[in-house]
Order: structure tokens, then sequence, then C-alpha cells
């Protein structure tokens, strides 16, 4: 299988990443964001580039994909919405656009977020960007494509995010992450499930276009059980 990922310096693409790398049946990821990844290995290569909302010069890079996992955006605290949009919608669907006519197979799969307003018209600006997004996202004639809505996640194996006050969020809650899985183990995740649950999606589909928290844990915990026990 070959992967192009989305956000691969992120809190949730680098944990992807490290998933994507670990399995044996992925063979290649193109990693593309404005910045580089710092990391080397035989299976990944790297497309950086300072605006994503065009491809026409790297369309040739861009073809010969199965997957596509969108881990790209932006928090929208203090930002306007039309500001939010640019980065979340128009960003996306410039990616997905291109990826889908050059590899009309694929299958795409995208993070989102638990809580997203699938009808666009809530109070919540970030829910209405992400559920215009999502509903955007599953027109496009993947292969497949399908939404995933994580809630809380837990960064595992070191990954840490780049924004220093989710870094903070973090730091107080990640004690807590044991209790919080046993109370509400239905609003909790980890990198490690994420990255897994895409593959397995990847592979196999999934009964859901809409990836809800609790489902995408099941996939990513039955997932790793059967494919690299021992690189948790």
């Amino acid at each position: 299988m070959k992967v192009v990922l989305f956000g691969a310096t992120g809190m949730v693409g680098q944990g992807v990443l490290r998933e994507c790398l670990l399995a044996p049946d992925v063979e290649e990821v193109l990693a593309v964001g404005r910045s580089a990844t710092g990391q080397r290995h035989d299976k990944l290569r790297e497309l950086v580039r300072s605006d994503l909302h065009d491809y026409a010069e790297v369309e040739a890079q861009l073809s010969g994909f199965d997957a596509c996992f969108f881990c790209l955006g932006v928090s929208a605290a203090g930002m306007r919405e039309p500001d939010y949009r640019r980065i979340t919608y128009d960003l996306t669907l410039a990616a997905a656009r291109t990826l889908v006519r050059l590899n009309p197979g694929m299958t795409f799969i995208y993070v989102s977020g638990a809580g997203t307003d699938s009808t666009e018209r809530g109070r919540a600006m970030w829910a209405r960007v992400k559920g215009a997004t999502e509903n955007a996202l599953l027109q496009l004639p993947f292969g497949a494509s399908y939404m995933f809505r994580p809630a809380f996640i837990q960064p595992m194996h070191g990954v840490v995010s780049r924004t220093g006050w989710y870094r903070a969020i973090y730091a107080v809650f990640s004690p807590l992450y044991p209790l919080l899985k046993r109370v509400a183990p239905a609003y909790v995740t980890n990198t490690e499930a994420v990255g897994r649950a895409m593959l397995e999606v990847a592979r196999h589909g999934a009964p859901n276009r809409v990836v809800e928290n609790a489902e995408l844990t099941v996939l990513g915990t039955s997932a790793g059980a059967r494919s690299h026990p021992a690189a948790s």
C-alpha cells in the first residue's frame, strides 16, 4: 500500500506516520506539508510546499497512491470564520480534488473531530466549517472516503503537539488518561489507535463513513492486536 499523509508534523500526523512506517504492508509514505518531518526512513518521501492550495506543478508526485490520511488542521481559537474556513475547508478540498482526479480508486480519510456539525447550521463556528468540509469530501468520487471524529487524543510514543497551549493541556490531563479511559471510554483515544485505525480502514473499509471516537478506537485496537502487537 502507498500512502500520502498530510500534516505529518502535527500531533495526530506524527502518530499516523509512526504506524505507517511500522506497518509491513505499507511500502511508501509521501508526507506533504509546509515543513519537513525531520525523520529518515526507507519508506518515507517528503513534499514540502509553502502553498498547500495549489498542486499543479507537483501532480506527478501525487499519482499512484492507494490511500490519503489527511491530518492537517488548526485550532479555531481566536480565528475569524473566513480565515478558519480557508485553512480547514479550502485547503483540504484543494488537496482532495487534486488527489481524486489523479487517484480515483483511493481511500481518503479525513481527521475531523467529535462534535462536528453535519447540518452546517449550528452555533459553533468550527463545527459548522468541519461539517461543511466533511460533506464536501463525501461527495467526491473517491474509491472510498471516511471522516474520523476523535475526541480527546492522548499522544503516545514521544509524540508532541506543536501548539503550546495544547501541550499545556496534555501536561495537565495526561496523568488522568487512565481514569478518563475507564470512566469515559467513548470519548478518549490515542495517537497509536488513530494511526492503526486509519490503516485498518484503508485495508478493509468500515461500516460507517463517519467514524466516531468509540468506533475509531475499536478499529485501531483490533488492528494493532492482529498486525504488529510487538510494536507497542
